[in-house]
């Protein structure tokens, strides 16, 4: 990832992928999805798993040089 994306980007598109795995499994687990479907949508979730953990990783470099950024825990914990 590049190193000049903004500390806001970073809690924006943490807050958007987290919203976003919330819903898809929301999704999954709805009894209207076929086995074909359902299979094409667990791959989505699992990118988007993988996408939040490496935005994670690098918020987390974020908070070591700035200090005053929330820690994760108090970031996704809060209601916006």
């Amino acid at each position: 990832m590049s190193e000049n994306l903004s500390s806001q980007a970073i809690i924006y598109a943490i807050l958007a992928l987290n919203s976003e795995i919330i819903l898809q499994k929301e999704y999954l687990d709805s009894p209207e999805i076929d086995q074909d479907e359902k299979d094409n949508e667990e791959d989505i979730l699992t990118d988007l798993e993988q996408a939040f953990a490496e935005f994670i990783d690098y918020y987390k470099g974020c908070c070591k040089r700035d200090k005053k950024l929330p820690n994760i825990d108090k970031l996704l914990n809060n209601p916006l």
